[in-house]
């Protein structure tokens, strides 16, 4: 997976790269894809299962005024992607309308479409997966022990993805290593703005009432570390299997959660 670079003046550069500090960061804001879970999961487990069950949901659902105002929101997103090859939208009878609306669905789901719409919707599908038992969420296999290690330390512990807090929920409620909520103790998603945005990460910060020179974020984003480090965070780079190093190394970067605040207890 190829990421751009996100260029830093030397003096910055040489700060980026120092080690995380134990006693000055407070709390950790974690990424998920490629940082607490194998990117494949999302894109070969999670997002072909909202595919496969879109319409079925949307069918099931179809009354309740909550999917309505989704489907009024996916509307009105899709007059802007119309020029860009998605399905056509028909509305000449609600069968129509209902297929049309979950074949717009998949179309975005096929290009990891970031819209609030489609993550909210995907969130209600793999909720119903997750309940049913029939999704896990997958985490690395250092997460588990990271997470309690941390909170040992007394270290905060929060997500950012651009998964919708619902999802994020869900994925380490039942995870493949258990319950790991308790480790948890906020969930944002890009309702609070962009992850590319340092404005989004500042905001972060006052919501868990710290400066944000005490948050750590961790992710395998280029520009998401950017923009974090602009608004004042520590930040790591997450170089799980798959992901490949930043040219010119601007951050800081680790293989595995173990390289975080390893101390003894």
């Amino acid at each position: 997976m190829l990421r751009s670079v996100v260029h830093l003046s030397p003096q910055y550069h040489e700060l980026s790269l120092k080690p995380p500090d134990a006693s000055e960061n407070r709390a950790l804001l974690l990424d998920i894809e490629g940082t607490t879970t194998p990117i494949d999961f999302v894109f070969k487990t999670l997002f072909p299962f909202a595919s496969t069950r879109a319409e079925e949901f949307l069918r099931c659902h179809w009354d309740h005024a909550e999917i309505k105002e989704l489907v009024d929101d996916l509307r009105r997103t899709w007059s802007g992607a119309a020029s860009a090859g998605a399905p056509a939208w028909i509305e000449t009878t609600a069968d129509e309308k209902l297929s049309s609306v979950a074949a717009y669905v998949r179309w975005l789901i096929a290009r990891d479409s970031k819209i609030t719409p489609l993550k909210t919707l995907q969130g209600k599908i793999w909720e119903e997966g997750f309940l049913q038992g029939a999704l896990k969420g997958e985490v690395y296999s250092d997460v588990p022990a990271a997470f309690a290690r941390w909170k040992r330390h007394s270290k905060r512990i929060a997500i950012f993805s651009s998964g919708s807090v619902l999802a994020q929920k869900l994925l380490f409620a039942h995870s493949t290593a258990g319950d790991l909520s308790n480790f948890l103790e906020a969930y944002f998603d890009t309702t609070i703005g962009p992850k590319r945005e340092a404005a989004t990460y500042r905001k972060i910060a006052v919501l868990l009432r710290l400066a944000p020179k005490e948050i750590l974020f961790v992710s395998d984003v280029a520009e998401e570390l950017g923009a974090a480090q602009t608004a004042g965070m520590s930040v790591a780079h997450s170089l799980r299997p798959g992901i490949l190093p930043l040219a010119g190394a601007p951050h800081f970067a680790i293989h595995n959660f173990d390289e975080l605040f390893p101390a003894e207890d």
